[in-house]
């Protein structure tokens, strides 16, 4: 009987681990899994010693306020599988914690794999070594990571993305406005400026006065805001309220897909949102803000020059992205109105956010325990 230790931080991971069971299981029905999970992963039988929120923690400050409490989990951990191996390891994200996990888990001879690159190709290159003593295979989602760990000697396979599977090829932008209440001809555009309370604190005003910005040239713009909890979206009501009172304004809990579907142009901050859009073949406008000193810490570690997922998959710029001080409402406006404004370029966008999403799709789920099994077998094979 195969039996797996696992562990998955925030709800990302949580459906990445939930998938990637579902799919070990499908070959091998016995298979035992313990560990870090969420609510998804319990569902299919994994055994959870600690909930993912455990893990869900964020900045530099809520971190350092967790530190300890995430120590004394790792050490229990450790203390579990060192007493009793699984046949494998698998750390889904969360490499802060789940990297030193893995480390000491093959140095004492257990087979580890880490699913999801970190963002080591962006940023801080140096923990390349860190994750070379950790990991026996790496897990990318996108194909360029492959490559980087390829040039670093450092076994990896790209699976896929599961949004990519997930999201059909083509979507339907009526059965969106239907769903939402929402007028079919309607020019509308989607806003997402962050799904966490720190985002938001940097964004929202921005977004609602690039809105009213825009509004104040097309009044006949209808905008959608989705939220993710009732925090987020008092955050933004609040800046609604101070910069643009009688916007044409929906705001909606969840269904953040729907509402990008139904688009004509999506406004966002740079992260999975973008990823989503793409997959959606919705033209975007890309922004991201940080405070000030965490932007000019980040600028001296940052390798590379585009932040958006697009733009990074494509290897060149497809979509406009503001950074920081580059956020602004004249800039994002006239951005979002370029579109409105030439509909050609849209539908070229439209093409190569298909061939992407071509690429991407490959069965991620499946892709993953091919991976795991493998890696499985072939140290079954050496005992």
């Amino acid at each position: 009987m195969l039996r797996i230790g696992i562990v998955a931080g925030e709800a990302s991971g949580d459906l990445l681990g939930a998938g990637l069971i579902r799919a070990i299981k499908a070959h091998q029905p016995d298979v035992v899994f313990e560990g870090i999970a969420g609510p998804r992963m319990i569902d299919q039988g994994c055994t959870a010693l600690f909930p993912a929120e455990k893990l869900a923690v964020m900045g530099i400050v809520e971190v350092l306020g967790h530190y300890f409490q995430l120590r004394r989990i790792r050490a229990q951990l450790i203390r579990r599988f060192l007493n009793d191996p699984p046949d494998i390891f698998i750390g889904i994200d969360a490499p802060d914690f789940n990297l030193g996990l893995e480390t000491r888990l093959k140095a004492a001879g257990i087979p580890t794999i880490h699913y999801v690159s970190p963002s080591v190709w962006a940023w801080r290159e140096y923990r390349v070594h860190k994750i070379r003593k950790a990991v026996d295979l790496m897990l990318t989602l996108f194909p360029f990571e492959e490559e980087f760990y390829q040039r670093h000697d450092i076994p990896a396979r790209f699976v896929g993305h599961p949004l990519a599977d997930m999201i059909a090829l083509e979507s339907n932008a009526r059965d969106a406005r239907t769903s939402l209440g929402l007028a079919e001809d309607k020019i509308i555009i989607a806003l997402l400026p962050g799904s966490r309370s720190t985002e938001l604190r940097h964004l929202a005003g921005i977004f609602v006065q690039t809105a009213r910005w825009c509004y104040e040239r097309r009044p006949e713009l209808h905008f959608v805001v989705p939220f993710v909890n009732d925090k987020t979206r008092g955050i933004f009501e609040r800046a609604l309220v101070q910069f643009a009172p009688g916007l044409p304004i929906t705001l909606v809990n969840g269904m953040s897909r729907e509402v990008m579907t139904a688009a004509n142009v999506v406004l966002l901050a740079s992260g999975t949102a973008a990823l989503e859009a793409l997959l959606l073949k919705r033209p975007m406008v890309v922004a991201y803000r940080l405070a000030p000193l965490s932007y000019k810490i980040a600028k001296r570690l940052l390798k590379i020059n585009t932040y958006s997922l697009p733009n990074l998959l494509a290897g060149k710029t497809l979509v406009p992205e503001y950074i920081q001080d580059m956020a602004t409402p004249d800039n994002l406006g006239r951005a979002i109105l370029e579109f409105l404004d030439n509909p050609s370029n849209a539908a070229e966008l439209s093409g190569q956010f298909d061939r992407i999403h071509r690429v991407l799709r490959r069965h991620a789920d499946e892709n993953a325990a091919q991976s795991v099994l493998a890696l499985a077998g072939r140290s079954a094979d050496r005992r």
